[in-house]
């Protein structure tokens, strides 16, 4: 595979910016597969299946191995090309999901009931986020 399907010319990528890339691309994606089964659950008014909480737990994990990546690559000197502030990258790809997720994890407890309707409402605002880190990175405005 070559270096130009994951990065632009100007860059030199190596094997961790292309795996920062690919992790990048599949947060969103697990997070939209949250949502819409989130969306599903409610209209079936059930619980999802256990694998709802794999899939969530999965992304947590997968989310704290992307920050950690980027650091290797920030500390490499590889930053993101945007067409906005850098810094926007790093708020939407790993503060602010981390953030919401610790959230939801607290705002869950009080509704031991129906704990996954807030973690999908918190899928659903991590999407955006992590889609928008996506873009930032990507230099999409």
């Amino acid at each position: 595979m070559s270096s130009e399907t994951v990065c632009d010319g100007d860059v030199t990528c190596g094997p961790v910016t292309q795996v920062h890339h690919y992790i990048g691309w599949s947060i969103p994606i697990g997070f939209a597969i949250l949502v819409v089964w989130t969306i599903y659950s409610f209209i079936r008014n059930r619980a999802p299946h256990d694998f709802f909480w794999t899939l969530l737990g999965i992304l947590q994990v997968v989310i704290g191995v992307q920050v950690l990546i980027g650091t290797i690559l920030f500390a490499s000197g590889l930053r993101p090309h945007p067409i906005g502030p850098v810094w926007l990258h790093y708020v939407y790809g790993g503060l602010f999901p981390a953030a919401i997720l610790v959230g939801a994890h607290r705002v869950a407890k009080k509704y031991e009931d129906i704990p996954w309707v807030v973690f999908g409402v918190a899928a659903f605002v991590c999407f955006g986020l992590t889609f928008r880190a996506l873009q930032t990175g990507l230099g999409v405005d």
